[in-house]
């Protein structure tokens, strides 16, 4: 399996995974991505490059969102002066669960980043969904704290506030990476 940059061609892909993830979690008990996610949005982090795509062959087995800016009202100014990249947007096809394609997806995000000169891996998941918070305990994350106040990127208020960091290591995650390299960040 190779990485790549995600292209405006990807977008439809990305809308698709989003709805099936939501899908999936619902039967599971959470209402995390229930609202639809602006396309405008999604294109622009694709046009900004920080969109990732898992490919094998002609497939799309994920994707993952890694950007140096952090979603506005959830990190310390203290925080924010620590050179740091973000998590978002996590998701693996239900064609390959249980492959731990999330793990490696993640450990080459913590790659990405050390490399970038990243002092921590950051994300935010969803407050109430707390299956998702041990999945990223189980990764190494640890947990920071829980933000409610503010709004949702999508509408309505804030729900995905719950969060958590890691160091970023060196990680043999055995993708073939076919993306450009990071800058590198400053603090």
């Amino acid at each position: 399996m190779r990485v790549t940059i995600a292209t405006a061609a990807d977008l439809d892909q990305l809308l698709t995974f989003r709805v099936e993830a939501a899908t999936w979690i619902s039967k599971l008990g959470s209402d995390q991505w229930s609202r639809p996610y602006p396309a405008e949005r999604l294109l622009a982090t694709i046009e900004g490059g920080t969109v990732f795509m898992l490919r094998d062959g002609e497939r799309t087995a994920g994707t993952i969102t890694l950007t140096p800016e952090a979603e506005e009202g959830l990190w310390s100014d203290e925080e924010l002066a620590e050179p740091s990249m973000f998590i978002n947007k996590l998701t693996i096809s239900r064609d390959y669960a249980r492959q731990n394609l999330g793990g490696r997806l993640m450990d080459w995000a913590g790659d990405r980043a050390y490399r970038a000169g990243a002092k921590w891996l950051r994300l935010d998941a969803w407050s109430t969904n707390e299956r998702l918070q041990r999945y990223y305990l189980d990764q190494g994350f640890q947990y920071v704290r829980t933000v409610l106040e503010g709004n949702a990127v999508n509408g309505g208020p804030r729900v995905s506030g719950w969060l958590a960091q890691r160091p970023p290591r060196l990680a043999d995650h055995g993708f073939a990476d076919e993306t450009p390299s990071s800058e590198p960040l400053s603090a």
